[in-house]
C-alpha cells in the first residue's frame, strides 16, 4: 500500500526512490510485523488467559512433563495472522495478484484453525473440529487458490512442476495441477501442525523456511537471477519476498513470548496458516519439490506419524515410544530444550540444502 501510494512522488522527491526497491519493503515488513507483535502480543496473551481460563488441554497420554504446561493459552497464532497480514498489506505492491492469494490462503487456513481451537476450548478436549469438516475446509481453499495461480502464470508453465536441478525439465500436470497444488498446501500446512508439540519447535523451522522462499521468490521474479541460475521465471513472484519478511517478522515476534516456558501456544491458528502460506508461496514459484527439502524437519514428523498409525494397524507394534517424532525422543528421557534445539539444527541444515538446488555460484 505504501508502494503504491509513494511510489509515483518517487519521480518528485528522491527519498522516496527507497519505495521502489523490494528489498527495502521486504525489511520493512519484517520490521513492521515485529512490532506489532512486541506492542499488541502482551494484550492479546492477557486477553487470551482472562477468556480460556485453564488453557489449551493436555493430552493425558503425552510426555509427563507437559501437565506442567496446564493453563497456557493457545490461539497465540491469531497474533502471527493479524501481523503478518497487516505488514504485507501495508508494503506490498497491492495489484500484485499473487501476494493476495497467499494472504487468502493464510487467513483461510488460519480461521480454519481458529475453529478448531475453538471447539478445543469450549469442549475441553484435544479433537477439536472433526477431521472430514476440517479436511474439507482445507482442500477446497486450496482447490481455489491453486486455480487462480494457474490462471495467472505464463501459458508455459501453467500446470507444471519444475525439478530442482534441472533447467528445462518441467513435468505437465495440465489441469491436474490443480489437486496436486492443493495436496502440497494441506500437507505444509497437517506437517507444521504435527510439528506445533514443543515450545518453539514449529516457529524457527517456519521462520526458516519463510527467509529461504523470501529468497526463492524474488530470485524467481527476477529474470536476470533466474536465467542466470537456471530456474523458471515467474513474473510477479518476487512480490512475495514482502510476504515473507512480514512473515519471518511476526514469527519472531511470537517467538519472544513462545520461548520455553511458553507464555503462549500458537495452536492450530499458527500451524494452519503458517503451513498453508509456505504451501502456496511453493506453489507459485515453482519450488514445490524443494518445500520437501527446506521443510524437511515437516515432512519427518509427519512420515512418523504414517508409520506409527500403519505399523500399529499392520502388526500391532508401534515403531516409535510415542508420535510424532519429537515425543518420541521425550518419552527417550530428553529434555524439551535438547529436543527442540536439536531439531532446529536439522530444520536449519535442511534449509541449506534445499538453497543448494538454487545452483548459487
Amino acid at each position: 500500500m505504501l508502494y503504491n501510494l509513494l511510489f509515483p512522488l518517487s519521480d518528485v522527491f528522491t527519498p522516496f526512490n527507497l519505495f521502489r526497491y523490494l528489498t527495502f519493503r521486504t525489511g520493512g515488513a519484517v520490521i513492521t510485523a515485529l512490532i506489532i507483535s512486541f506492542v499488541f502480543f502482551p494484550r492479546l496473551i492477557a486477553w487470551l488467559k482472562h477468556k480460556q481460563g485453564e488453557g489449551q488441554p493436555i493430552r493425558t497420554d503425552g510426555p509427563e512433563t507437559h501437565f506442567k504446561k496446564k493453563g497456557t493459552p493457545t490461539m497465540g497464532g491469531l497474533m502471527i495472522m493479524i501481523a503478518t497480514t497487516v505488514s504485507t498489506i501495508l508494503w506490498m505492491d497491492v495489484a500484485n495478484a499473487y501476494t493476495w492469494i497467499v494472504l487468502f490462503v493464510t487467513v483461510g487456513y488460519g480461521l480454519i484453525g481458529f475453529g478448531d481451537d475453538y471447539q478445543k476450548l469450549t469442549k475441553r478436549n484435544t479433537k477439536g473440529l472433526s477431521s472430514r469438516f476440517r479436511l474439507g475446509w482445507e482442500i477446497g481453499i486450496g482447490l481455489v487458490a491453486t486455480t487462480l495461480v494457474m490462471l495467472l502464470e505464463p501459458p508455459a508453465l501453467a500446470g507444471g512442476v519444475a525439478v530442482p536441478f534441472f533447467k528445462d525439465v518441467l513435468i505437465q500436470l495440465s489441469w491436474f495441477f490443480i489437486p496436486f497444488g492443493a495436496f502440497i498446501m494441506v500437507g505444509a500446512s497437517n506437517a507444521v501442525n504435527l510439528t506445533d508439540g514443543l515450545d518453539g519447535l514449529a516457529i524457527v523451522p517456519s521462520i526458516i523456511a519463510a527467509g529461504c522462499f523470501g529468497l526463492i521468490a524474488y530470485l524467481t521474479g527476477n529474470a536476470i537471477f533466474s536465467n542466470y541460475l537456471q530456474i523458471h521465471h515467474v513474473p510477479g513472484a518476487g512480490e512475495l519476498a514482502v510476504f515473507c519478511g512480514a512473515l519471518i517478522g511476526a514469527g519472531i515476534g511470537f517467538l519472544w513470548f513462545n520461548a520455553p516456558p511458553a507464555m503462549v501456544f500458537m495452536g492450530d491458528t499458527g500451524s494452519l496458516s503458517l503451513g498453508g502460506a509456505l504451501g502456496a508461496i511453493a506453489v507459485v514459484t515453482k519450488h514445490e519439490i524443494v518445500l520437501a527439502i527446506i521443510g524437511g524437519l515437516f515432512v519427518l514428523e509427519t512420515v512418523s506419524v504414517i508409520v506409527q498409525v500403519a505399523s500399529f494397524k499392520l502388526t500391532g507394534k508401534r515403531v516409535f515410544r510415542m508420535a510424532p517424532l519429537h515425543h518420541h525422543f521425550e518419552k527417550k528421557g530428553w529434555a524439551e530444550p535438547t529436543v527442540v534445539i536439536r531439531f532446529w539444527i536439522i530444520a536449519g541444515v535442511l534449509a541449506l540444502v534445499g538453497l543448494s538446488t538454487l545452483k548459487l555460484r
